[in-house]
């Protein structure tokens, strides 16, 4: 690849996305074209930023191909797909609706264990405790420890007293 030469209007992007940016590949990549582009050899590039100057040259590439700095940023990717089907996440919200006892469950609160057992009763398939968590998240659960109250005490009377206001004259020496 030749050398890379920027309009001023492409070095103003790149250097305000090298601000902006809270990517640390972003602002990596970013760096290289701008430095690459100053005329910096791309091996003392590569030494700088700790890859191999394939790498940079496939970033420069990247960037000449469009010439615009998002072309530096990473494309999203599909990642594993979910083992929850469509009927999974409408049996998991229908019964999140409902107390575990209903079910036969011993306890009076959903827990992800216990989610992932009923699942796994109910379709056959035992998804992970990340993916019920991931689900939940999706579907606006957040978790909260439970919080235990106890009955007033009959004998104590159910109310607290302030303590006896104090003496407001200053103290003996």
């Amino acid at each position: 690849m030749g050398s890379l030469t920027l309009t001023i209007w492409q070095r103003r992007r790149l250097e305000q996305q090298l601000r902006s940016t809270h990517d640390a590949r972003v602002y990596r990549r970013t760096l290289a074209v701008l430095e690459a582009a100053r005329g910096e050899p791309v091996s003392a590039v590569a030494r700088r930023l700790r890859v191999t100057p394939r790498v940079i040259y496939y970033w420069l590439a990247n960037f000449a191909r469009d010439r615009v700095p998002d072309a530096l940023r990473d494309l999203d990717r599909s990642g594993r797909p979910t083992v929850l089907t469509a009927s999974d996440r409408d049996l998991l919200r229908g019964v999140l609706g409902r107390s575990p006892q209903e079910w036969g469950y011993p306890a009076a609160q959903w827990t992800v264990p216990r989610l992932r057992e009923y699942l796994a009763g109910r379709t056959g398939r035992r998804p992970s405790d990340d993916t019920i968590r991931r689900e939940l998240r999706r579907l606006g659960y957040t978790w909260k420890r439970s919080r235990y109250t106890l009955d007033p005490d009959p004998e104590f009377g159910g109310k607290k007293e302030a303590h006896p206001a104090a003496d407001p004259e200053p103290a003996a020496p």
